[in-house]
């Protein structure tokens, strides 16, 4: 006795399939657009997905790299590049501008100079920071603050882009997928109407072919809703890591390379450098508090 044949055929496939076929026009092209949503929704989940995956990978690096030297314009002197590291592009867009304006506004600090390699600054600065002659001023690094500050934004707009795919999937799909099952359970009852037949297997057909919409609205809006919590979660985490490093950089910038000295001690050394020693306020001030007649 022969055994009769199995089949494989999953029986959603076959409830699916029946249901495709008894769907009316409206039906076909609701899904239609469903498929078409959801073609773009997997599309931004692998890209976002992969994009994701790098970034976290390139910035762990880099910030190792980064935390492993003193100087903060040692990565960017040596040529080393992190593509697709968000805090990079930070670093590079700060240091970029920063070293701009160590070439065409420097401000020369003798090592000497108080504020640079007082006693005072031993408890507060490190070595290299001490002896770094070549400084920016205060308004300088304001420039260099917004360059960083404009690539942050430009690195989260990246991040969150396309995100508003998966939002439209999540939100639009069950809503288009209902749209085509109504139409479909409209057409079905019209039909019935005018054939004046209310039998169960005149209906069946169609509001099965009617509720079809709707599942596949469902298959389009539970995966992108999924990948949108997971991938906006990723998102959030990347900015906040942006955002710290963005305040490290900023931080030991203006500590190794912005002018730190009192006002009155940037104006003396202007006036010593256009070759006026004798109106240097500060130095002056000070031998008339050491001349004992000055102070009778």
């Amino acid at each position: 006795m022969e055994n009769p044949p199995m089949n494989f055929s999953p029986i959603l496939a076959n409830a699916l399939n029946f249901a495709f076929e008894k769907s009316t026009i409206e039906g076909k092209v609701t899904i239609s657009l469903l498929v078409l949503l959801s073609l773009f929704s997997w599309t931004v989940i692998i890209n976002k997905a992969l994009q994701v995956r790098k970034a976290r990978r390139r910035t762990r690096e880099f910030i190792e790299a980064f935390r492993a030297v003193r100087d903060p314009l040692e990565l960017a002197r040596a040529g080393k590049e992190f593509d697709g590291s968000p805090a990079y592009e930070v670093y590079s867009a700060g240091t970029e501008e920063l070293t701009y304006h160590l070439k065409n506004n420097p401000v020369t600090v003798k090592p000497g100079a108080k504020g640079i390699g007082g006693a005072a600054d031993l408890g507060q600065t490190d070595v290299f920071a001490r002896t770094q002659a070549v400084k920016v001023s205060q308004g300088s690094f304001e420039s260099v603050l917004v360059a960083m500050d404009r690539t942050v934004s430009a690195e989260t707009l990246s991040l969150e882009k396309g995100m508003i795919v998966l939002t439209t999937a999540v939100a639009g799909g069950p809503f288009i997928g209902l749209l085509g099952t109504v139409w479909g359970v409209m057409e079905t009852f019209s039909g019935i109407a005018i054939a004046k037949s209310a039998s169960l297997t005149a209906m069946a057909p169609g509001v099965a072919g009617a509720l079809i919409a709707t599942v596949v609205g469902l298959f389009v809006a539970i995966p992108a809703m999924f990948a949108y919590n997971l991938m906006i979660t990723s998102v959030r985490g990347i900015t906040q890591e942006l955002d710290n490093f963005n305040s490290e950089l900023g931080t030991a910038l203006e500590h190794q390379y912005v002018d730190q000295r009192p006002l009155a001690d940037e104006i003396a050394d202007a006036l010593r450098n256009m070759g006026l020693p004798g109106l240097d306020p500060v130095r002056s001030g000070t031998a008339q508090d050491k001349n004992p007649a000055n102070r009778a």
